[in-house]
C-alpha cells in the first residue's frame, strides 16, 4: 500500500484542463518537490488533494483510503494539513488564538487546543510571541505561524505552498531548518515551491509539472539537469 498516491489526476475547468493525466506517490517520511513554472498547475494539484477543487477524473489516496468527493474537513481529519501562497491571519487575533483554531480539528476541549498551539510554537519557536496581534507580525514569522497552525491539526502529510516567497536568505535559512526539523518529526512533505536553491537541498524526489502534466520527475540533480525542465522555465534557445 502506497503511504499517497495520485492516479490519472485530471482537473479541468470547462476546455482548459489545469492539471492533466496526472500520476506521482509519495513514500512515508519523505520530502517531495512538486515544481514547474507560474501557472503550471501546482497549487491546483493541492486544492484536489485537500478537497477545495472536485477531482473531474481520476483518483487519490491516502494510506489506503480514496480522497474523492470529501469536504476539506475531512480531508483533514484524515491527516492532511497544508499552508497557502498568501498568508490570512485572523488579524484581531493573537498568534496563540490562531494556532489555537486549528488545534480544534482533533478537539473540542479548549485547554487541550491551548496545549497543542503552545506545543506548535515552541516547536516553530514563536512562543515568545503567542500573544502579539497576529496582524502586527512580520512576513516571516507570518509563514512560521501559517506552518504552526498546519502542524495544530496534527498531519501526518503536510502539504507546504510557497513558503519561502518573500523572504530574507537568513529567513529562507531558517525555514529550511524548520521544514527539516517537521519531517525529522515523522511528518511527510510535499513541497511546492520556486526558490530552487530550498527545492534542491531539501527534497528527495522532484516532480516538475507544465501545462498540468508531468515532464519529468527524480532526483534533485536529474530533475535539474533534465532539458525539459531548463525549457519549461526558461524557453528553448
Amino acid at each position: 500500500m502506497n503511504f499517497f498516491q495520485t492516479h490519472r489526476l485530471v482537473k479541468a475547468f470547462g476546455g482548459l484542463l489545469a492539471v492533466n493525466d496526472l500520476t506521482f506517490e509519495v513514500e512515508k517520511g519523505e520530502i517531495y518537490g512538486l515544481i514547474g513554472p507560474n501557472g503550471s498547475g501546482k497549487t491546483t494539484v493541492f486544492n484536489l488533494i485537500t478537497g477545495y477543487y472536485p477531482i473531474t477524473s481520476g483518483y487519490i489516496e491516502f494510506q489506503g483510503k480514496r480522497l474523492n468527493g470529501l469536504p476539506t474537513w475531512r480531508v483533514c481529519k484524515q491527516g492532511i494539513g497544508r499552508t497557502f501562497q498568501i498568508v490570512k491571519p485572523l488579524r484581531r487575533m493573537t498568534v496563540l488564538e490562531n494556532v489555537m483554531t486549528s488545534a480544534f480539528n482533533r478537539t473540542s476541549r479548549e485547554a487541550e487546543a491551548r496545549e497543542k498551539a503552545l506545543e506548535v510554537l515552541d516547536f516553530c519557536e514563536l512562543t515568545k510571541k503567542q500573544d502579539y496581534p497576529a496582524k502586527g507580525l512580520t512576513i516571516g514569522d507570518r509563514k512560521r505561524m501559517e506552518i504552526a497552525r498546519a502542524l495544530a491539526t496534527a498531519p501526518e502529510l503536510l502539504l507546504l505552498d510557497e513558503t519561502m516567497a518573500g523572504l530574507t536568505p537568513q529567513e529562507q535559512a531558517d525555514g529550511v531548518q524548520l521544514i527539516r526539523k517537521v519531517r525529522n518529526s515523522g511528518i511527510t512533505i510535499i513541497i511546492v515551491e520556486h526558490i530552487m536553491h530550498v527545492i534542491m537541498n531539501l527534497c528527495d524526489r522532484i516532480l516538475c509539472i507544465n501545462y498540468g502534466q508531468e515532464i519529468a520527475r527524480g532526483t534533485p540533480a536529474e530533475v535539474a539537469n533534465n532539458q525539459a525542465v531548463i525549457e519549461a522555465y526558461l524557453g528553448k534557445e
